[in-house]
């Protein structure tokens, strides 16, 4: 029998999340039940404001559960501090957003090697120009967020969630501010670094025909998953 908590990359179990509001509180997701095996590939389609993107914050401990289990790559994340989240997060969750959130400062190799600075490696500019070079920027070393195109800074977004030899990216919409072809382009290299890294894919998408290409997909409806949370 399949044990989610003891073979699972995440395993969450009834995981709720209520969030106050001034018109009380609001229950966000209710009841979640989740397992991602490692080395796999889960997308997740749903309406607006089923509770796709809050249930990705919770899983890299970007949100608090109120009530559940979250266990995310044998660690549960009940009862650990801020400090220790974030450590946690640098060492094990890569994430990509729709919005690149580069910093506009600092060049391609200085934007991926900050987690890795923060982590206190030597190598770290070794390490993040190794990263670039594999998402096809080598070339791009030292350009600023603002000489890059859209699906480069996506790259450079990708390079970073990799730095930190994450055992599960978490991609948010990660095409959602690229044209087509470009967006096909991520989306491929995403799939590739799964394959070559052995990491888990978690990717939330609007486009059931993209969540299909992965290795199973999930819904999420009125913040329940309604199908797909078991692999």
């Amino acid at each position: 029998m399949f044990d989610a908590m003891t073979t699972s990359a995440v395993s969450l179990r009834q995981v709720h999340l209520t969030l106050p509001s001034r018109a009380g509180n609001v229950d966000i997701l209710r009841g979640v039940d989740l397992a991602v095996r490692p080395g796999e590939a889960l997308g997740i389609v749903g309406p607006s404001g089923s509770g796709k993107t809050t249930l990705l914050m919770v899983i890299a401990g970007l949100e608090k559960a109120s009530k559940g289990e979250v266990t995310v790559a044998g660690q549960s994340l009940a009862g650990l501090s801020e400090d220790e989240l974030a450590a946690f997060r640098r060492d094990n969750v890569g994430i990509v957003f729709q919005s690149f959130h580069l910093i506009p400062t600092m060049t391609a190799l200085e934007n991926v090697a900050v987690p890795l600075e923060f982590r206190g490696a030597k190598d770290a500019m070794e390490i993040a120009a190794d990263r670039l070079k594999r998402v096809g920027l080598g070339h791009r070393l030292d350009h600023y967020p603002s000489q890059l195109s859209g699906g480069e800074q996506q790259r450079v977004a990708i390079a970073r969630a990799l730095a930190s030899g994450a055992k599960i990216i978490i991609a948010d919409e990660p095409t959602g501010n690229l044209d087509h072809v470009t967006g096909e382009q991520i989306i491929k290299l995403l799939f590739d670094v799964k394959e070559q890294s052995g990491t888990s894919l978690i990717l939330v998408t609007h486009d059931r025909a993209l969540a299909e290409r992965c290795d199973r997909m999930a819904e999420v409806l009125d913040g329940k998953i309604v199908s797909g949370a078991m692999p």
